[in-house]
């Protein structure tokens, strides 16, 4: 009887931040039920898996197979689901991220195990199996609880906070029976981004105040300042002053930095939806009645113009 954590891997070979909080996660949750902490690697990957012992889990099973160097996510789950049954799984936890929505679901119905996705806390075990998990866009949280022998919860990014000992991990070769693609993989264009958005820590995000695309100097320089992504509003995106990966809210990515640092968002509710789970917002806007004030931790009624350079200022003086 084991814990199994997905262990995601990003395109350049790097285990991503969000399976560190799940291997950290996984490995609580293992203690707690007295089995194995595992995980499971499927795509190259370029790190020494052994240091992942560090977060807790005691052994990774990695496949090596061609037919994995690119995401599919028929193909992954038939390898997790062989992977899980081999090695008696009684729980298998994912990132809530893109990887892991569209794994997760898919590897429910082929197991027959109940799932919950948007996991926000350990499970309650007193009482048969319930886990906490996000609601309504962050509005509200659930009780659910699953019966089923198997079960898989998937973790919301940046709800829980990564742990490190001393130990390492013994990496096992994991044999399973891959079925040739049926999606190819002609070519792949990245976004390039010093922070990835989905991972940042730290966030600065810009609206229709920023009048145009040729004033996102500033909120680069303040980005820089903080070492923190960019992101932007949804009308931002669609009038092609930013590109579409940095759209955040409802119809974008939904992102739970520590802080995120909204410039010229007035913040309607569809925004707000993406952000939320966000543990500090800050808000800067000249419309004292802007909606994103009611939602805001902190907020500066200003013209951004005057004051992002300034704050820009004061940080880099702040670490110089």
């Amino acid at each position: 009887m084991s814990v199994l954590i997905f262990i995601d891997i990003n395109e350049e070979g790097a285990v991503k931040k969000t399976s560190l909080e799940v291997l950290t996660y996984g490995a609580r949750l293992a203690q707690q039920l007295g089995v194995a902490a595992e995980g499971l690697v499927l795509a190259p990957v370029k790190e020494e898996l052994q240091a992942l012992g560090k977060y807790g889990v005691q052994k990774i099973h990695q496949v090596q197979n061609d037919a994995l160097a690119h995401f599919d996510a028929q193909v992954y789950t038939k390898a997790i689901a062989q992977v899980a049954e081999k090695t008696g799984a009684t729980v298998i936890v994912f990132s809530n991220n893109t990887d892991g929505k569209a794994l997760a679901p898919r590897l429910s119905a082929r197991l027959k195990a109940g799932l919950v996705s948007g996991a926000v806390a350990l499970p309650e075990t007193n009482e048969g199996f319930v886990v906490k998990k996000s609601v309504f866009s962050g509005k509200a949280f659930a009780d659910v609880k699953i019966d089923t022998p198997l079960k898989i919860i998937s973790l919301n990014p940046n709800s829980f906070n990564i742990e490190t000992g001393d130990g390492t991990a013994t990496v096992v070769p994991a044999e399973v029976n891959i079925e040739v693609p049926r999606v190819k993989v002609v070519s792949v264009s990245r976004q390039s981004s010093e922070v990835p958005l989905a991972e940042a820590a730290l966030v600065v995000s810009g609206g229709r105040g920023m009048k145009g695309p040729e004033n996102w100097g500033i909120l680069e320089d303040l980005a820089k300042a903080l070492n923190a992504a960019l992101a932007c509003s949804r009308p931002v995106a669609d009038a092609h002053w930013r590109p579409h990966n940095e759209h955040v809210g409802q119809t974008g990515g939904a992102i739970a930095p520590n802080l995120y640092l909204a410039v010229g968002i007035s913040g309607a509710i569809q925004h707000l939806a993406g952000v939320n789970r966000s543990k500090v917002i800050v808000v800067i806007n000249k419309d004292p009645e802007a909606p994103f004030f009611k939602a805001a931790d902190y907020g500066i009624v200003g013209d951004l113009f005057e004051v992002v350079p300034k704050l820009t200022e004061a940080i880099k003086q702040l670490k110089g």
